[in-house]
């Protein structure tokens, strides 16, 4: 018998929500990549791939009420303009006991795109942040925010 089991407790339980944390780790990764996309336009992916039974929220969800849905930044820059708002692939649409309303979610894998002109024919970087929030059906993990940055060649004339 230990001389002091309350210590061995409090020793354990911190050990566990670590253990437990870990485990949890992060169900979704980000590949990002910069296509042309004809003229003077560049092509932004923000490609999220979800590992089984987790999946991540649409851009636009039906109400504010429940999950956060993933937002894509574009740093401003006076190298390029951003176009448009983002797309998406269509997102599954169903009721969330969890949250007791209808939402929109991707899971597997789900590539975002968002339209950039270019202002200048010279290199330059597009720099961004993706915002999301990963749920699977029992837990949600707290919203990250992943930032990225792409070089972007200059025009070759």
């Amino acid at each position: 018998m230990p001389k002091y089991p309350q210590l061995r407790f409090l020793l354990l339980v911190p050990m566990l929500g670590a253990l437990m944390q870990a485990r949890a780790g992060n169900p979704v990764t980000w590949a990002f990549a910069a296509m042309p996309a004809g003229g003077d336009t560049v092509q932004v992916q923000l490609q999220a791939t979800c590992e089984p039974g987790w999946h991540i929220y649409a851009l636009q969800l039906p109400s504010d009420q429940g999950p956060l849905p993933t937002e894509v930044h574009i740093a401003v820059d006076e190298d390029y303009r951003v176009i448009g708002t983002p797309t998406e692939p269509p997102p599954v649409e169903a009721d969330d006991p969890n949250f007791a309303m209808k939402v929109r979610y991707h899971g597997g894998v789900a590539t975002f795109v968002q339209q950039v002109m270019r202002n200048t024919p010279g290199r330059f970087t597009i720099n961004g942040t993706v915002a999301y929030m990963a749920c699977n059906d029992r837990t949600c993990l707290p919203p990250r925010n992943i930032p990225f940055s792409l070089p972007i060649p200059s025009i070759i004339q």
